[in-house]
């Protein structure tokens, strides 16, 4: 477990330029906004004919995840080239992790390649925080999800979904479903949304799936799955993630879809116009029915499509702070050189 205290420090230029994203936690909304404003300009380059667009040309991305991935790896992989980077996706199955490395000499071994860029995902809190503050600190360093941390690009593809659908944030009841314990989604969802200014978060889950501090975070928990969908504009349902879990917090996942599962009935307690998101891979039948997640409510998809403007957004800001913070080094050396 690696230390997480203050992250968001680290992510910053002297200037408040993004120059790593690692959590939503401490960002400013202005910040966050920018993130949904280039992310925007990005979100219909899919339909042109040319896909892409220079701003990391000449720039190496390296891929390294060290939990298995599909879609997030893909997004992330399409975005980089998007922006016309060269990729290196690392087999950590292969790699010499496996021979006895450390993860320091791995990523040491990197840089000295001349990479510019590491999105990394890792099973254990906090890697990403270590990575860019202890190891490569002149390499950008993009969290594609830390143990039960934080995924903050989920949360900002979640954000931007919303907004794209919403509109203003401020004046939504948005109901975040599922299992919050163990999800680094939820803990960067909710974050987010508290700094964009929801009107109103609410959770909803199972007592054993709600982490101790989860009122910290501003907002109303509900343990009734119907009284806690009613009147709210977006539901956010969240991955039941097994893998996660170090006992039996649950009866078994028929019994979780009996009680939390998203259906057409209890969609009904909603606004007659909400939307339903999910972060994927979706468990039909426990978080989820199909006919929820394949309906005329559901922006999933959307979600997937809103990832790769959102991750292209983040690695271009990122990689504009890591050359204005280079360059306010180098003039500050120049200035104490006369």
């Amino acid at each position: 477990m690696f230390e997480t205290k203050h992250p968001y420090r680290v992510q910053l230029t002297e200037t408040g330029q993004l120059k790593h994203f690692i959590t939503t936690e401490g960002l400013p909304r202005a910040l966050l906004t920018e993130i949904l404003d280039t992310a925007d300009s990005f979100v219909d380059m899919g339909a042109q004919q040319v896909k892409k667009v220079p701003l990391l040309r000449g720039r190496t991305v390296a891929n390294l995840f060290f939990e298995n991935s599909t879609r997030t790896l893909s997004t992330f992989e399409l975005a980089a080239k998007r922006l016309s980077a060269d990729v290196l996706n690392l087999n950590i199955a292969t790699s010499s992790t496996k021979k006895g490395e450390t993860l320091k000499d791995t990523l040491m071994t990197l840089a000295a390649m001349q990479s510019d860029m590491f999105v990394v995902r890792h099973s254990d809190s906090g890697a990403a925080h270590f990575i860019a503050s202890e190891v490569t600190p002149g390499v950008a360093i993009i969290n594609a999800g830390d143990g039960r941390h934080a995924h903050p690009t989920q949360a900002m593809l979640d954000m931007l979904t919303i907004r794209r659908h919403k509109g203003d944030f401020t004046k939504l009841r948005i109901a975040v479903v599922g299992d919050v314990l163990h999800s680094r989604v939820a803990r960067s969802q909710l974050h987010a949304l508290r700094t964009l200014g929801v009107a109103e978060v609410r959770v909803i889950a199972p007592r054993t799936l709600l982490p101790r501090d989860v009122e910290s975070f501003g907002v109303k928990v509900y343990q009734d799955l119907t009284e806690g969908l009613r009147d709210v504009d977006v539901v956010m349902t969240l991955r039941l993630q097994r893998e996660r879990m170090t006992s039996a917090l649950l009866p078994s996942e028929s019994e979780y879809f009996k009680l939390y599962g998203i259906t057409d009935d209890r969609l009904a307690f909603a606004h007659p116009d909400a939307i339903v998101m999910h972060p994927g891979p979706i468990n039909r039948g426990v978080e989820i029915s199909s006919a929820v997640a394949d309906g005329k409510r559901s922006v999933i998809l959307d979600q997937v499509t809103n990832g790769i403007a959102v991750r292209m957004a983040v690695m271009s800001m990122a990689m504009g702070g890591q050359q204005a913070e280079r360059q306010a080094r180098a003039a500050a050396e120049e200035g104490a050189g006369q």
